[in-house]
């Protein structure tokens, strides 16, 4: 009697080894292993997994929470915009949102829907950011002729690490073939690029412009300058020169020539 007992108590509920908790035989339940806070970048795609053990002839529907809107039933789509689209594969027990490309007003709430009676739900939390390059040597860049230049692109608030960083001048991609002394280091784990142009001549003045595959792109203006040019060499700076330098110094020529006109007009009245 008891063995019969037992084996009914068993037959009703299984355990849930990931969830630990004991979930009705035969009845759908949410995986809740599954990852429920998302960030995608804004123009890539972001996706929301659902993963719903013993569903069985019930369906799973996607809603929109601020709005209650309805975006998919099953693998079909009840949106009008075309960015959303459900996946699954047959024999799988997730259920996928795809938002294609994701923009800024796709940040907030959605959820995952079981029809069972009562129905059974669970939320997830989408978040979609602007994912930007930065280089680091700020918008303009002043490098004396036979120097090098250094230029480190950063690629902020990408959810994950760009596949690629292409770098340009003007609009063509860098030609390392071009000349020797041009290398490019990309370390996808720091997301980010050095580009290194050795002994630079004033033919590599131009606009430089780092390209990350999913982030906006970044550019700085390069001037390559021969000669002696003190106040606007920037070899490792951004900053340009000081307007409180460049008027002192105008400050002093003025009145050093001044001074020797007047000194020269003395001298004559005397003689």
């Amino acid at each position: 009697m008891w063995a019969a007992l037992l084996g009914f108590v068993f037959f009703m509920f299984d355990v849930s080894a990931r969830s630990g908790s004991w979930e009705p035989l035969g009845q759908p339940y949410f995986d809740n292993s599954t990852k429920r806070e998302t960030t995608a970048a804004v123009g890539q795609p972001a996706f929301l997994h659902c993963r719903v053990r013993n569903l069985a002839d019930r369906s799973v529907s996607w809603i929109r929470k601020r709005d209650l809107h309805i975006l998919t039933v099953g693998v079909h789509t009840y949106s009008s915009d075309a960015r959303f689209a459900a996946l699954h594969a047959d024999g799988s027990d997730e259920w996928t949102l795809r938002i294609s490309p994701a923009q800024p007003r796709d940040s907030g709430a959605y959820e995952c829907q079981v029809s069972t009676e009562p129905k059974i739900s669970l939320s997830f939390r989408l978040t979609v950011v602007v994912s930007k390059a930065e280089i680091l040597s700020g918008p303009e860049l002043f490098v004396r002729a036979g120097s090098d230049i250094n230029l480190t692109c950063l690629t902020k608030h990408a959810p994950d690490p760009p596949s690629f960083i292409y770098w340009y001048r003007g609009d063509q991609v860098v030609n390392y073939a071009q000349r020797g002394g041009i290398s490019v280091v990309t370390e996808q784990r720091t997301r980010t690029s050095r580009l290194l142009i050795a002994r630079a001549l004033p033919h590599d003045s131009g606009n430089y412009t780092c390209a990350p595959s999913s982030s906006e792109s970044a550019s700085v203006i390069v001037h390559v300058l021969s000669g002696e040019h003190p106040a606007a060499m920037q070899s490792s700076s951004s900053n340009p020169p000081r307007l409180d330098y460049l008027l002192t110094s105008s400050f002093f020529t003025i009145y050093s020539l001044n001074y020797d006109s007047r000194h020269r007009n003395w001298i004559a009245t005397r003689e």
